[in-house]
């Protein structure tokens, strides 16, 4: 599988970035899944649910399988958070995989940036960031696109990863 990251600091406009370029990527007739990095405890159940009521009594997985949906929910009960490159395999084959997030991982990216957040860019020290999508122009050694141009970045990923 081809994979590509977006990352960016906090408010930096990565959700955004990857809903648009799924989207984008999507209706050119490729196909995509996504992995995102959550910093923070997340929980994609509800009390009072069956599934909940499962994964509260122990269960190590709940597998949860509908007509339109299978969702798999593993409890880890604090081991380590595991690496991306095994996250990756438990993915169904696809044409790319767009990743939000392991901005410390090798797969080659590009940062998301809008200069209302103040943060400074991640490209400088990191060559994994292949380019910079920004609100606001910027000189850089790399590939400079506006954050709201989808059909460049997704031209330049595409491209960047063969396909």
């Amino acid at each position: 599988m081809r994979i590509y990251g977006v990352v960016g600091w906090k408010n930096a406009g990565k959700t955004g970035l990857m809903e648009r370029l799924v989207t984008e990527i999507t209706g050119r007739g490729i196909t995509v899944s996504t992995v995102k990095h959550a910093h923070h405890t997340f929980d994609v159940d509800h009390p009072g649910k069956d599934s909940h009521r499962h994964r509260t009594a122990g269960a190590s997985e709940v597998l949860l399988a509908s007509r339109n949906r299978v969702a798999v929910m593993q409890e880890l009960r604090d081991g380590p958070e595991p690496p991306l490159a095994e996250l990756l395999q438990r993915l169904q084959p696809v044409d790319l995989v767009l990743v939000e997030g392991y901005k410390r991982d090798a797969h080659p990216k590009v940062e998301a940036h809008r200069a209302v957040t103040g943060n400074p860019l991640i490209a400088p020290e990191d060559p994994t960031v292949r380019a910079v999508a920004s609100d606001v122009p910027l000189t850089l050694d790399r590939p400079v696109f506006d954050l709201n141009d989808t059909a460049a970045i997704a031209d330049f990923i595409l491209a960047e990863v063969g396909l």
